[in-house]
Parts: structure tokens; C-alpha cells; sequence
């Protein structure tokens, strides 16, 4: 008997998952906060440049929210990682830290460049509490015009599902950020000096006007 209640209220918890401040053609408040990395990220400044902004709403310790965010970091990856027409942003609850949100995208993040994540520290329950969150994981949808597109996007079976929540006419280009060997042309260079406060010489094997782009390990 006990196992079928829980089952039952977490089918609750899911079924309810939703914005409940706002409703479908609402527009939202602005707000700004601050990723576990220290990059500010403010709402209208981001739908002014014609994003669409995902949001997620997320803790720890919640079950569905670990078995998800691996798929919203891979919708995050697919279109370029911020940089195109589509901008993600993981916000917490507000009841974890940044090393516990860190601690948690390490481990259940996936293989995928990780979307940006804000925990209490950086001011998500500021932003949990106007939208009127009370289940996780809650997935919405904010269009350019500052209005609220969809109010939960559930369930989740991959990237498919939010794809499916692109307008009529809207049609983000695909431009994937992961690092990796596909498609990669070796050849001999010199960079020097090897540690450096971002002052550094490259030598190509070939002249003429090259671009160089570095990344570090995160993309």
C-alpha cells in the first residue's frame, strides 16, 4: 500500500508540474541572475537580441529532474549553445548552492555542453517563486516578445520534445557545439608560450589569413 501512494504522489508531483504565475500569452517579469560560473544572464536583454528562452526548473535531489537534464543539455548543445536563435538556462529552486549545483550537473548533466545553471547563490529563487513553481522538473517556453509560449513542456522523450515546441515559421539552425574528432583535419603547429595570460603566438605550416577559435574542456 505504501508503494503504490508513493507512486501515486509522484504522479502528482509531475502532473502539476507547471507555471502556475503566469499563463500562455502572459508576459513575464525581467529578471537577471547569475550562473555557478559567474556570467550574468538578464532576460529581456536576451529576447531583445529574437531568442527564444527554455527555462528549467530544477533541485537535486529530484528524481526526474536527474533523469531530464541530460536531454535539455543535449537540446542545449544541438543549437549552438546559446550562440543561436534558441537560449537555455537551468534555474534552481532555491534550496541548493552553487558546488551543489555544480556537484549535480556533474553527475547527471551528460555528455553535452551543459546549459547555464543558477543556484540560490546567483538568485534563482527569486525567479522560481514569480513564475510559480512548486513541481519539478518544470520545462517552459519565453518568446521574443517577452511572452510566455508554453508553460510546461512535459514529457520529455529527447530533444524531439522541445523541437516540438518550435512556433509555425521558426526554424533555428542546428549548429552543434560539442568538441570532438569528427570531421577534424590534423596538422603541425606551434603555439607558445604554452602558459600564458592570453597573450600567445601560433605558427601555421601554411600563410595567409587564418581564424583561430580556442576552447577549453567545457566548449
Amino acid at each position: 500500500m505504501k508503494k503504490i501512494t508513493l507512486v501515486l504522489f509522484l504522479f502528482g508531483l509531475l502532473a502539476n508540474a507547471q507555471v502556475n504565475n503566469y499563463s500562455v500569452g502572459d508576459v513575464v517579469d525581467d529578471f537577471t541572475v547569475t550562473d555557478v560560473h559567474g556570467v550574468e544572464h538578464n532576460l529581456y536583454t536576451i529576447t531583445a537580441s529574437g531568442k527564444y528562452v527554455y527555462l528549467d526548473f530544477f533541485f537535486d535531489t529530484c528524481g526526474p529532474c536527474q533523469q531530464t537534464t541530460p536531454i535539455f543539455n543535449e537540446f542545449y548543445d544541438k543549437y549552438g549553445c546559446n550562440g543561436g536563435d534558441v537560449y537555455m538556462i537551468s534555474i534552481n529552486d532555491g534550496s541548493d548552492t552553487d558546488a551543489e549545483v555544480i556537484a549535480f550537473e556533474n553527475q547527471f548533466g551528460g555528455p553535452f555542453n551543459h546549459a547555464p545553471a543558477v543556484s540560490a547563490e546567483g538568485g534563482s529563487a527569486a525567479v522560481d517563486n514569480n513564475f510559480g513553481v512548486n513541481a519539478y522538473p518544470t520545462y517552459c517556453l519565453i518568446g521574443p516578445d517577452n511572452t510566455l509560449v508554453e508553460r510546461d513542456i512535459w514529457p520529455l522523450t529527447g530533444v524531439e520534445t522541445f523541437e516540438a515546441t518550435f512556433p509555425a515559421g521558426f526554424e533555428p539552425q542546428v549548429m552543434q557545439c560539442t568538441l570532438g574528432l569528427v570531421d577534424a583535419t590534423a596538422f603541425d603547429f606551434n603555439i607558445y608560450p604554452t602558459v600564458s595570460k592570453g597573450n600567445v603566438t601560433i605558427n601555421l605550416p601554411i600563410s595567409g589569413a587564418s581564424s583561430v577559435a580556442i576552447f577549453n574542456t567545457l566548449g
